[in-house]
């Protein structure tokens, strides 16, 4: 099942013409559109469902700091930086609000792993801490679980995913973006090796500069451009419980062993379980396991494996296609994955054990999600050298709604040869074949 997402209006005549083509209106592309726009560039985002169709909507809607590695602090720091301006900017509400938000452990092994996070971190000064018992319950009324520390940072926040990314795309739209909904790109025309052209399932799009923030499905898309970026997925599922009462004081959101927890807009509760997933066998897997073998090894524990229908179709299928025909991406214009009912039941059980106030609180919601990740968990924001024009935004590793506003305005900066607004070196595509990837490392 879906979750309800703000509707965002959808332009139904492409532009001959823009200064740069956007494929995918999710937190990335649309954030990247919005910041294009106000440099004053002609831009266009084409969407094959509909805006925040996909994991966008379906993630926590944590905006954190903390608990990022260290390659993405910057990022993470300008992202806050910039979600703290938006609703002024766009005078509507994302749902962002500096809440404060926490990791808490009953495991000391992990307290001294924070530990020595915090310390590699201290010069990006960041205000992050770390809580003891005490402390904890102060913070925590009413919880009966016996955590030992947490890792707390007061100026994270949270935002709504129902409506951050409609949000900022109606803000972009306002600037002069044109948005088309229930379009697919099929792929582009390039000359003297350079991209020069579009094409779309209705019609084709001159153009200099190609944006691919496809999520999940970038890596088929530029596969069929002839480009290699080594990427998976990972099955998550999520649930949102009726009106609650108030169980955190300080803080907008928990992550614990067993369940993860978002205050709402609404009065209710995005919950989740931290590190679970499930992982299909697939062509494209099978392609670039020996890239993902040491962060399965980290993450492992909690992942499921199997086969099943994504084998043959959905993002990481092997399917071929050529520009004057059906794509993948018109066969499936929104990936809904089915949420995983068992795993749903015991999140949602070991909330209200940890939370006796929730025993009488019903699931209103459920929705599963396919999170797009990368061999070192930290996203591709980059130029492909080999394909002038053609740049890439994915891979964020479940980071991406809390990075979006700066990995799209990374994004843009790029694309129009402007000075970043963070450093770019860490997220470049050619890490991946150069041997510069980052460790596979998992903080919290």
């Amino acid at each position: 099942m879906s979750p309800p997402v703000d509707s965002v209006p959808s332009d139904e005549r492409l532009p001959e013409r823009a200064d740069v083509v956007i494929v995918g209106g999710g937190i990335i592309g649309v954030s990247a559109a919005y910041y294009l726009a106000r440099k004053g560039h002609s831009v266009v985002v084409v969407e094959k469902g509909r805006i925040a169709g996909e994991q966008s909507s379906r993630n926590w809607g944590w905006v954190r700091q903390q608990g990022r590695a260290l390659p993405e602090m910057p990022l993470a720091m300008a992202s806050t930086d910039l979600w703290g301006k938006l609703d002024g900017e766009l005078g509507e509400e994302t749902g962002f609000r500096r809440t404060g938000m926490m990791v808490v452990t009953r495991d000391p092994a992990e307290v001294a792993n924070w530990e020595d996070m915090l310390e590699q971190k201290r010069a990006f000064q960041t205000q992050g801490r770390i809580l003891n018992a005490a402390e904890l319950r102060t913070m925590l009324p009413g919880t009966t679980d016996q955590w030992v520390a947490g890792l707390y940072s007061p100026i994270d926040g949270v935002a709504e995913p129902s409506k951050a990314a409609p949000a900022i795309a109606r803000g972009a739209r306002r600037l002069g973006a044109v948005i088309v909904q229930n379009c697919a790109v099929r792929g582009w025309e390039t000359s003297a090796g350079a991209v020069s052209a579009v094409v779309t399932e209705r019609g084709t799009i001159r153009t200099d500069a190609v944006l691919c923030a496809g999520g999940a499905w970038t890596s088929m898309l530029l596969r069929h451009q002839g480009i290699s970026l080594p990427q998976a997925g990972v099955f998550a599922s999520v649930l949102r419980t009726q009106a609650a009462p108030q169980v955190s004081e300080g803080t907008g959101g928990v992550g614990s062993p067993g369940f993860s927890f978002r205050r709402r807009l609404d009065g209710g509760y995005s919950v989740a379980m931290r590190g679970t997933g499930r992982v299909d066998i697939t062509p494209q897997g099978i392609r670039y396991a020996a890239d993902f073998l040491p962060l399965l090894i980290k993450r492992g524990r909690g992942l499921s494996i199997r086969v099943g229908r994504s084998f043959f179709e959905g993002p990481e299928s092997l399917r071929k296609w050529r520009t004057d025909g059906i794509s993948p991406f018109e066969v499936t214009r929104v990936l809904d994955p089915v949420p995983d009912k068992k795993l749903i039941a015991k999140t949602m059980g070991q909330f209200q054990a940890a939370f006796p106030a929730m025993k009488g609180v019903g699931i209103a919601e459920t929705w599963g999600g396919l999170i797009d990740s990368m061999p070192d968990a930290v996203p591709v924001i980059s130029a492909i050298d080999k394909a002038p024009g053609c740049y890439v935004a994915t891979g964020f590793s479940g980071h991406g709604f809390g990075l979006g506003p700066a990995g799209g305005r990374l994004a843009a900066d790029l694309v129009t040869g402007d000075v970043p607004i963070v450093d770019p070196t860490p997220f470049r595509h050619g890490r991946f074949f150069d041997g510069t990837r980052h460790p596979a490392t998992v903080w919290v």
